[in-house]
């Protein structure tokens, strides 16, 4: 069932990304070779405490983390783990916050030191196909605008758009209707109606976008060991632009606790 929101529902869900961009804003600080990405997740866990908020994917269908954390061919769903990370690694950090119900989802991707120059530049590249998304994610437009903008710059650029995983419809549960393919023909699919609110999170890969599963039942791989990055933000659909709920590049206001 797809759900418009309210507007109170969408100043609720956007306390909780307050809250989400300002802990991918400390997370960057802590980026380095060396750390885990179990410490990040613990960290996540106990800031989330602090602020009220719990990680809403946590459980979610046995999930056992607060975080997704995918290093490298790891598409996506990777597992907090011991092990340091390493100079060159790129890894990405997904998480959604529930805040007193509202909710936000985010993925970013983050070089762990000195990346190679084509490392650099998958990030940059599937970050741009994210804002190249927003763009067409605005009311009347339809769910094959946002996948065709992604599809075209990205393999316009070298890169594999992986169709194995989407974003989604976002509240009052964690995965709602619609699916939001990155890939897709312009003018076809869902029509996009002012008040949802959706995620989009391309995932590109150096190589072929299809992917494998780990043993664990969640971890996805890319099948040629290429690496892959994830952008992603919660967005509202208006009659204007799109409201992007969990954008990094602004004011936070301050919290409470």
């Amino acid at each position: 069932m797809i759900t418009r929101k309210s507007k109170r529902e969408i100043v609720q869900m956007q306390k909780a990304a307050d809250l989400l961009v300002l802990t991918h804003k400390e997370i960057a600080k802590m980026i380095k070779p060396g750390i885990t990405t179990m410490e990040i997740e613990q960290f996540v866990g106990d800031f989330l405490k602090k602020h009220g908020a719990t990680p809403e994917q946590k459980g979610y269908q046995g999930y056992k983390y607060a975080t997704c954390a995918s290093i490298n061919d790891e598409i996506c769903h990777g597992f907090p783990r011991h092990e340091p990370l390493k100079d060159g690694d790129i890894v990405t950090i997904d998480m959604v916050v529930n805040l007193n119900g509202g909710l936000a989802d985010s993925a970013w991707t983050y070089a762990v030191g000195e990346v190679d120059e084509q490392g650099k530049r998958l990030m940059e590249v599937t970050k741009t196909a994210l804002y190249k998304g927003i763009e067409q994610a605005r009311h009347g437009n339809r769910l094959g605008d946002i996948g065709h903008a992604i599809q075209t710059y990205a393999e316009k650029e070298g890169f594999s758009v992986v169709r194995d995983f989407t974003g989604h419809g976002i509240g009052p549960t964690i995965h709602e209707s619609p699916y939001v393919p990155h890939y897709g023909e312009k003018g076809k699919g869902l029509r996009l109606k002012e008040g949802m609110t959706i995620t989009i999170e391309p995932m590109l890969n150096e190589g072929d976008w299809k992917s494998k599963m780990d043993a664990n039942g969640w971890t996805a791989r890319t099948v040629d060991k290429g690496r892959s990055a994830q952008y992603e933000h919660t967005i509202v659909i208006t009659k204007g632009d799109p409201i992007i709920l969990t954008e990094q590049d602004r004011e936070i206001p301050t919290l409470d606790k």
